[in-house]
């Protein structure tokens, strides 16, 4: 047996005895799949859970999502933090409702043309909502490859690990394939030191408290829920980071989430 044929055997093997279960998972429904994967991004899956349920009883559909006024969209959204991903899905809906007859391609290249999807999260759509045999890297399955195959070495690039994600892709079941995959590097990382942190691409997240996204997430609430808020106002609910909220606000509006009306009121578009 071949160490590639040793390797998918294992990894068949854990996930039999060892396989997560999450709402998202096995459904045909590429709507659904969509709104998890994106909802993952950057997010651990125990916060996703709740407020992936809560999403899509609020917007069940393309449709219903692309009709919403972006600050539902948002106020469903709280919570979970990296609010562009929220407005990202919002354009997307509107998207697919607009060109593709609500929808979702299944071609990895035309999903990378939708806002906030790259290569990683179109292949895993692909492959989650299509069962199409992809190829692509996330954090988990970063993990497996590092831990399996380049134990000894550090500085590990993606393109030393595609090649092999590539050669042990099951073309049969590739969705059950990838779950596998992911769920291994989820007690990999459970039982020893990040392997991530051997590779080249590895950065530390910083702390939530006291940055600037917690403080973008706090400007976010108070608009959303107040409907319109001044200036004044929101710099009162911090007035010893004046100068940082002013450069916040200002981000805000260059990424289309909130927008300055007069008498420096600021609303959602």
């Amino acid at each position: 047996m071949s160490s590639i044929e040793f390797f998918k055997a294992f990894i068949w093997d854990f996930y039999r005895d060892n396989r997560r279960s999450f709402t998202w998972r096995n459904i045909d429904n590429p709507y659904h799949v969509l709104v998890s994967e994106i909802m993952l991004q950057q997010t651990q899956t125990y916060r996703v859970i709740a407020k992936y349920e809560e999403f899509i009883e609020a917007f069940p559909t393309f449709q219903k999502l692309a009709s919403a006024s972006l600050r539902d969209v948002l106020d469903v959204w709280q919570g979970l933090g990296y609010y562009r991903r929220a407005r990202y899905l919002h354009q997307i809906a509107q998207i697919i409702i607009e060109k593709y007859a609500g929808l979702l391609p299944n071609d990895p290249v035309i999903l990378q043309t939708l806002p906030g999807i790259g290569a990683g999260t179109a292949g895993s759509i692909a492959a989650f909502a299509f069962n199409k045999p992809t190829v692509f890297i996330e954090t988990n399955i970063r993990s497996v490859f590092i831990h399996c195959f380049f134990r000894d070495k550090a500085k590990i690039s993606d393109k030393e690990l595609l090649p092999l994600i590539a050669a042990t892709v099951d073309y049969t079941n590739p969705r059950e394939w990838y779950y596998a995959l992911m769920d291994y590097g989820v007690w990999c990382k459970s039982q020893q030191v990040n392997p991530n942190r051997k590779s080249a691409h590895y950065t530390k997240q910083s702390k939530f408290k006291g940055s600037d996204r917690q403080l973008r997430a706090t400007i976010l609430r108070l608009i959303v829920e107040k409907r319109a808020v001044s200036q004044e106002d929101i710099i009162h609910c911090k007035p010893t980071e004046s100068i940082r909220i002013e450069k916040i606000i200002q981000q805000l509006i260059n990424e289309n989430l909130i927008k300055k009306n007069k008498d420096d009121v600021y609303s959602i578009p």
